[in-house]
């Protein structure tokens, strides 16, 4: 870089107004103290970015550049920022970072954000992770650890505010305000039974708004759910979303309160599954990432486009069966395409719905019929529209009206085709206990193609031959 540049026009102004991104004039900067290996300009630089905004930021830059961006900014390395960063590129992080620098960031951290950080990583390094702890620090992650990888139990935090359901307002204050540690972020106060079994939520509001005397459990919200340390996350994010929570209190078997767990991390979750659905509709694998190697890109991506190439010799197959038709009419090789495409578009289009509602549990047993029609009629509303519209195009093109009429109808059966296989196909995985989102696509494709190719050849075979 050229060393005219000014140090002074070099302040963050990654706040253009509703853009959330850091400018390239702040990285640039940024960059630029890097390669002056000058760490006071650089803290002055990454200090009022946000841990999201730095994570981006790394995420950003080549390995080089990031390595030595990390070394520079050493103590200032905050533990928000390995929560913050993509799992693959937190390892490389983590193994950038010395023992203390990492040890200072991780104390920062609530417990829950502790055992999402040390969950993914090789066992060396969650060694040098969980000895950067207190020891009462490290047992609560070492427990939230034992539960199943997917469960509320590493979803939730052990710092809980909790009160004896017997008491008032004023008492509640008053044991707030004496607490030596309270959670950094908490919404509720948790009311519990001699026995630790969660009774009801009262909110920081109520409770500062309430006079001293009141009792707590006649300010209780009226919405209380209580989540199973066993529950899977996915099952948790849909409480949260379905009953509008923001906090919730975990129990173990005997009902005793072990934890809780806060909205960001049921919405985390739930990005995680709109991502993952979104990832495997398109065959790339649940964990793709731009920082992912070139062979680990390939590897994920090999199995489906495996799994396409055996779909599409099944419909060559279908092809080959009517190659003596299309030898005698040319004029079908030049329409074929068009068949398949819009069939897998359609297909497509229902499939997504249909995945989308199996996550949200909108589709279910009840209304599944009424879905199935829906979408059936959507689709030869459709395949009467485009048929149509196809059909006087070909009568147009090619002068023979037996050809539009045979391309028309091919269409209509196609596009209902689409819309039962992808509505049906991926509620049949479900109920077999596949993921839809993961093996809907390639069956989708194959039942559109093969009825496409089907209909408009056998039908082109038995009108015009």
């Amino acid at each position: 870089m050229s060393d005219e540049f000014d140090h002074s026009e070099a302040q963050p102004d990654s706040a253009t107004e509703g853009d959330y991104s850091i400018s390239r004039r702040d990285i640039a900067a940024i960059l630029y103290s890097v390669d002056a290996n000058d760490q006071a300009k650089l803290i002055e630089l990454m200090e009022p970015l946000h841990a999201a905004d730095i994570a981006d930021l790394l995420e950003q830059l080549n390995p080089y550049d990031r390595r030595r961006l990390v070394r520079l900014y050493d103590r200032e390395f905050d533990g928000d920022i390995l929560s913050e960063l993509e799992e693959g590129l937190r390892e490389e992080i983590i193994r950038v970072l010395s023992p203390e620098v990492l040890a200072e960031a991780v104390r920062e951290l609530d417990s829950d954000d502790v055992v999402d950080l040390v969950e993914d990583l090789d066992e060396p390094q969650q060694e040098a992770i969980l000895d950067a702890l207190e020891d009462s620090d490290r047992v609560a992650v070492e427990q939230a650890l034992a539960y199943p990888e997917t469960s509320a139990g590493r979803l939730m935090q052990r710092e809980v505010v909790v009160a004896p359901d017997h008491w008032t307002v004023g008492e509640a204050i008053d044991f707030l305000r004496k607490a030596e540690e309270l959670p950094e972020q908490f919404y509720h106060v948790v009311l519990v039974d001699p026995r630790i079994h969660p009774v009801g939520n009262v909110t920081l509001g109520k409770l500062m708004s309430s006079r001293r005397n009141v009792p707590l459990t006649e300010i209780v919200e009226d919405v209380f759910q209580v989540i199973p340390v066993l529950q899977d996350e996915a099952d948790v994010a849909y409480a949260f979303n379905q009953y509008h929570l923001i906090s919730a209190p975990v129990v173990d078997e005997d009902n005793r309160l072990v934890g809780v767990i806060t909205i960001d991390d049921a919405m985390a979750v739930l990005d995680e599954e709109h991502e993952e659905d979104i990832l495997r509709l398109a065959g790339v694998g649940d964990e793709a990432s731009l920082t992912d190697t070139i062979f680990e890109a390939a590897k994920g991506r090999a199995l489906w486009l495996f799994v396409n190439l055996l779909t599409a010799i099944l419909a060559s197959l279908v092809i080959d069966m009517f190659a003596e038709t299309i030898n005698q009419m040319v004029a079908l090789a030049v329409l074929m395409p068009i068949v398949a495409s819009m069939g897998g578009n359609a297909g497509t289009q229902t499939m997504t719905v249909a995945v989308r509602a199996l996550a949200t549990r909108d589709l279910t047993a009840q209304n599944a019929m009424r879905v199935v029609l829906r979408e059936v009629s959507v689709g030869a509303l459709n395949g009467l529209i485009f048929g149509g519209t196809m059909a006087l195009v070909v009568a147009l093109w090619f002068g023979v009206p037996m050809l539009a009429l045979v391309i028309g109808l091919a269409m209509l059966f196609t596009q209902i085709a689409a819309a039962l296989g992808g509505i049906v196909i991926p509620m049949a995985l479900d109920r077999a206990g596949i993921d839809p989102a993961l093996a809907s696509g390639p069956f989708v494709t194959t039942v559109t193609d093969v009825v496409g190719f089907f209909a408009f050849l056998g039908l082109a075979a038995s009108v015009l031959m």
